[in-house]
């Protein structure tokens, strides 16, 4: 997983000692170095850093993480777990890379071939909209 030179443009930046309640919705590359308590959504590229605490689902075109999220976590393009990152819910991805002293408890799809990668995301879609109905 690498950035072009298209995505290295920071849009949006959530600085340390912040704090988002809510969803957050991006038009392209954010980070996020505070706490958002709610689902981040973002058309690019987001990074994680150390000192961040999300709790709620994450969905972009790639992601690094370095700090803690606790929620379903979605990039097609590729997903980065730094060391001592913090991940309590599912990953879907096309690449994944995960370092030394990361905890990661959840259930992950990585899967290089887009069609497979696709006929499963569709599949765990319809079964998370199964289980979110039964709750």
């Amino acid at each position: 997983m690498a950035f072009t030179s298209d995505d290295i443009s920071i849009n949006t930046l959530i600085g340390s000692g912040s704090f988002v309640s809510g969803d957050i919705k991006i038009n392209g590359f954010i980070r996020v170095d505070g706490d958002v308590n709610g689902k981040i959504e973002s058309s690019g590229n987001i990074i994680i850093g150390d000192c961040a605490k999300i709790k709620g689902n994450i969905n972009a075109s790639s992601i690094v993480i370095g700090g803690i999220v606790i929620g379903d976590i979605t990039a097609p393009k590729g997903i980065k777990l730094l060391s001592n990152s913090v991940v309590i819910g599912d990953i879907m991805t096309r690449s994944l890379q995960i370092e030394e002293n990361v905890v990661f408890n959840g259930h992950c799809i990585a899967l290089s071939s887009e069609e497979e990668y696709n006929s499963s995301a569709r599949r765990y879609s319809d079964q998370q909209a199964i289980q979110s109905k039964v709750i």
